[in-house]
């Protein structure tokens, strides 16, 4: 793909600009990224990283995928925003194509994965307000966002410090319990969230009989079963979703991030009896459900079915497995555990892993570390077997070299 050159100010003024005029509530790597193509992105200078993390798993069909970039431009030259007070087609179409990759579900569309918990959140007490049911179960090292309602449910007491106090009605357990879950539950629990498989909490995959007892915990106490698919959603792990590996079903579903492509996106799908406790005026999104958003959501699903990316994302996993267990029965003193479910990737280390973060970029190639001491990658479903081979080795150079 050819692309024009646009003149850019340098890293080392970017940098500069932001610390005179942007809130430093993030910590940043001292680079300036000026342009992506699927796993691939350069700096002001020209440098080109291969990306094992791009856009924080919101670019899981590459960086300025073409159906998506083509999508946009078109969607900007009719039509950029109206309110939800109208009726838009390509709405219509992105519920209707969310729906039936689903569990059947009506969408309510917002702009990111706290908006569509917060949704959630609101809907089940909803739900629940006849009957006096109104507190969620959530899990320990779950992470839901960082608006208040979905912050409180992020059952991690470190993103809670200094912001208190939390709201009510929220009781942690532990993951991966599902006994701990139904001593949670009492007449006025209205909900149990959580993701299917922990992503900032480390990657961490349940028993393969967790949400089948979950599903039949909350069918027997009458408990809506939410799962938070903001980072697995939209065939991160193989499937559309990351609850079709199991025989089950929720009542309400969140997802963010890749839903778009890449573009600010989010949803809450509900069955239709759940649904339609959000009754109008009770809930809102401005932006939620623009006519640009949907249309990049639809070139994504596009991408993915045309391109046969459901698949790619399992042989994607396995080449990853492949590579980590070479190295960690090369290195066992360094690595404790391989996690993996299709380009959901975690490597946990069993020393703090931010030196390996800051090798790999030396080397240009970008990853992430959570929990602090588990390499985290969410690589693109469009990465090639030469991309990520050679990343591969640029991690296991790393970790030779990394003393803990």
């Amino acid at each position: 793909m050819a692309h024009a050159t646009t003149p850019h100010a340098s890293s080392k003024e970017t940098i500069a600009r932001f610390d005179r005029y942007v809130v430093p509530n993030y910590r940043r790597y001292p680079v300036s990224l000026v342009r992506g193509e699927n796993s691939w992105i350069w700096d002001a200078e020209g440098t080109r990283y291969l990306d094992f993390f791009p856009g924080w798993g919101c670019n899981l069909v590459g960086h300025c995928p073409p159906r998506v970039v083509e999508a946009v431009r078109d969607q900007v030259g009719r039509l950029i925003h109206v309110p939800n007070t109208w009726y838009m087609e390509a709405q219509g179409d992105f519920a209707r194509a969310l729906s039936e990759r689903s569990f059947g579900g009506q969408c309510f569309f917002c702009n990111s994965g706290a908006e569509a918990n917060e949704a959630a959140i609101k809907l089940a007490r909803a739900w629940g307000a006849a009957a006096g049911k109104f507190k969620i179960v959530t899990m320990e090292g779950g992470f839901h966002g960082r608006t208040f309602a979905a912050l409180t449910a992020t059952a991690q007491p470190k993103y809670h410090e200094n912001l208190g106090p939390m709201l009510p009605g929220f009781t942690y357990v532990k993951y991966d319990d599902v006994d701990a879950v139904a001593g949670a539950i009492d007449g006025q629990t209205a909900a149990v969230m959580l993701e299917p498989v922990q992503g900032e909490g480390g990657i961490k995959i349940p028993a393969a009989d967790y949400l089948p007892g979950l599903r039949e915990l909350c069918d027997r106490t009458g408990t809506l079963l939410i799962l938070d698919e903001v980072q697995t959603g939209m065939g991160r792990t193989g499937e559309w979703f990351a609850y079709q590996h199991s025989n089950v079903t929720p009542d309400v579903l969140t997802c963010a991030k890749a839903l778009a492509g890449g573009i600010a996106a989010g949803v809450l799908t509900a069955k239709p009896e759940i649904a339609a406790a959000l009754k109008p005026g009770m809930h809102a999104s401005t932006f939620g459900g623009n006519p640009i958003a949907c249309r990049a959501g639809l070139a994504t699903v596009e991408t993915i079915e045309a391109d046969g990316l459901l698949e790619r994302g399992k042989a994607i996993g396995e080449r990853f497995r492949e590579r980590f267990q070479t190295l960690k029965d090369e290195m066992p003193a360094k690595i404790r555990e391989i996690r993996i479910l299709g380009t959901m990737i975690g490597l946990d280390l069993t020393f703090d892993a931010s030196a390996v973060v800051a090798g790999c970029l030396e080397r240009r190639l970008l990853i992430n570390a959570t929990h602090g001491h588990v390499v985290r990658l969410l690589p693109a479903l469009t990465i090639g077997d030469e991309q990520i081979d050679d990343g591969c080795q640029i991690l296991a150079d790393v970790l030779r070299e990394t003393h803990p």
